[in-house]
Parts: structure tokens; sequence; C-alpha cells
């Protein structure tokens, strides 16, 4: 007899045209948050327990599932912003508020990036404020002239607490060369040497400088500990040589730019196991709230092109499967 999955369960509508998989730890979390008396029946539910090595199902007793519960419960499949700036000085006057929008357009969890020592703190910071933001530290391509002595054992120091589960943003932006290209250069390679002592995926930003890029990672080995192209705006070719690697592409509100068909080209040929979404809040806002600030709400609105881009799936699909991608890299349970 095939084994049995003790810890996921497939809920299935009667007629088959809906399901949704759900841990039983989230089932568990549903009946405990929601008073008996608020339980109403959505629409004939039967739990079907798959097996690991058989599509037969055996069905088990109905659930109920609440019509009228709170935002964050309502939405059973939930999204992961990999990608959000929320230290930034544009969420000084509506932190907390921009956080509970996020949540309730069914944003679980945030990672929250570091681009230098301080921010880095600051992300750390939140986090502990925060269960459910996740943090990355390091220093930006921009900021990398900056590093002094010590940054690197800070950051050591940092990688301790629990919600550090990423190194970075790093790599190497020639378009603007705040940093010179080859103190870029030495600090990516210094950065991805410490990412592998923790044993932290890397975070990279890559602008007009993709071949660097990708010779560096390769030399430096960071595949050994994996990451992703952050915020990918490449061409075809930094996507194959990403994905050979093992590294995810994640993909921002640039996807919804009028004038990005490439990209969406790019997007819609990418494995769906190797792809991530990310808001890169308060920047790159995607329609339809271009010209107002980003926030991690509007992940959502990415989730939506890539559900075009691949219309054998559902907009739940997408949300699923690009939170199971996240949860893998980072290692988030």
């Amino acid at each position: 007899m095939p084994q049995m999955a003790s810890d996921v369960i497939m809920i299935t509508s009667i007629n088959n045209l809906q399901c949704c998989v759900l841990s039983i730890p989230l089932i568990q979390k549903i009946r405990k948050l929601i008073p008996l008396k608020r339980l109403r029946i959505v629409r004939p539910l039967q739990i079907a327990r798959r097996s690991i090595d058989s599509a037969d199902t055996t069905v088990h007793r109905p659930i109920e599932l609440p019509l009228d519960s709170s935002p964050m419960l309502r939405c059973l499949t939930m999204l992961i912003d990999t990608h959000i700036h929320l230290d930034d000085v544009r969420y000084n006057e509506d932190r907390e508020a921009v956080i509970t929008r996020a949540r309730e357009a069914g944003v679980e969890a945030f990672v929250t990036i570091g681009c230098d020592l301080t921010t880095s703190q600051a992300a750390v910071a939140l986090a502990d404020r925060f269960p459910f933001v996740y943090t990355s530290i390091g220093v930006h391509p921009h900021e990398v002239k900056h590093v002094r002595d010590g940054w690197y054992d800070e950051f050591r120091r940092l990688a301790k607490n629990k919600s550090v589960v990423a190194y970075g943003e790093i790599g190497l932006d020639y378009h603007y060369n705040h940093s010179s290209p080859n103190e870029q250069r030495d600090r990516f390679r210094e950065q991805i040497q410490v990412a592998r002592e923790l044993m932290l995926p890397v975070i990279i930003h890559t602008r007009e400088a993709q071949e660097d890029t990708i010779t560096i990672l390769k030399e430096e080995r960071a595949s050994e500990v994996g990451g992703v192209i952050h915020c990918f705006s490449g061409d075809s070719w930094l996507a194959k040589e990403a994905l050979g690697l093992g590294f995810y592409l994640s993909f921002s509100g640039i996807l919804t730019f009028q004038n990005a068909v490439p990209l969406r080209e790019i997007a819609k040929n990418t494995p769906l196991d190797h792809i991530l979404i990310e808001t890169d809040s308060p920047y790159l806002t995607p329609v339809p709230y271009r010209g107002k600030r980003n926030e991690p709400a509007y992940v959502s609105q990415v989730a939506k092109q890539l559900a075009v881009l691949h219309p054998e799936l559902s907009l739940d699909d997408v949300q699923r499967i690009t939170t199971m991608n996240a949860k893998r890299l980072f290692k988030i349970s």
C-alpha cells in the first residue's frame, strides 16, 4: 500500500471544478481562530488525503470554511513579496497601515532588504516586531564604496537572527557607477564568500553588467547556496545562465509595463518552479497604480500578469507556486 501523506490535505469541491491544497496546521489554525458559531458552509466541500505515490484519494469527513472571517483567512492562497524596502523613509508615516493593507490583500510574508549596514540593521529590527517579516543583509553595489572594517563581522552577527533568510542585495550596477566598477567587483566577490560561509542564498542586483555578474557567480561558486536575480529585467541569455546555475528569476511590477514585451516573453518561458514575485517597493509601481508609491499589497498585480502569461494556470495556481518557490529558496516554514 502506498505511504499516505500526513501533513497535506486537498480540499475539492464536489463537482471538482475548484481545489486548493492546505496543510493540516492551517486547517487547525482556522478552527482555533474562528468561533464555531461564525462558521458557515461556503459550498459543499470534501477533504481528500492524497497518496504520495498514487493519484487515488480517500474521502474523509466534510469541513466547513468561514464565509465571514478575517481578510487573511478569506484568502487561503497567500502571497510572498520577496523583495521590499520596508525600512524606507517613504513608509515612515504609515508603515503599519502599509503592512495591514498587504496582509488584507493576501500577502503572507515579506522579505525586507538590506542595502548597507544601517538598512540591514533596520530590516532585522522590523522583523523583530513583525513575525511574518523576513530579512536579507548585505551591501548594494551603489553603497560598496562605504564598506568599512568590521562590517562583515556585523553581518555575521546579524545573520544569527532567525529572520535573516538571505544575503543581499549584492551585485553589479554599471549604469550609475555610484561605486567604481573595480570596487563593485571586489566587494561582490567578498560578499558571495560571506554568504557561502553563512549558508545564505544570495539576492542579486545586476544592471548593464550581466556578463560580469554571471562570471563572478560562477567563479565564486554561488550555486552552492543558490539565489535569485531580483527584479529581473535582463535578456534571454541572462535568464538561461542564471537558471543554469539553479537560480530563481524574480519578476516585479516591470512585468506589467506596456513596453515590457520582451520581458513578458522571458517570464512566459521561465520554468514555473524557478519564478518568484516581488514589488521592490517603494519603487517600480505596477499598472494600474503607476504614479503612486509602490506597496507590498500590489504584488498581486505581478501574480495576475503571470497568470495571463500562463493561461493553463489559474491565479491561485500562480500564487501557490510562487509562494512555494519562495519558501523553498529562503527556507521559510
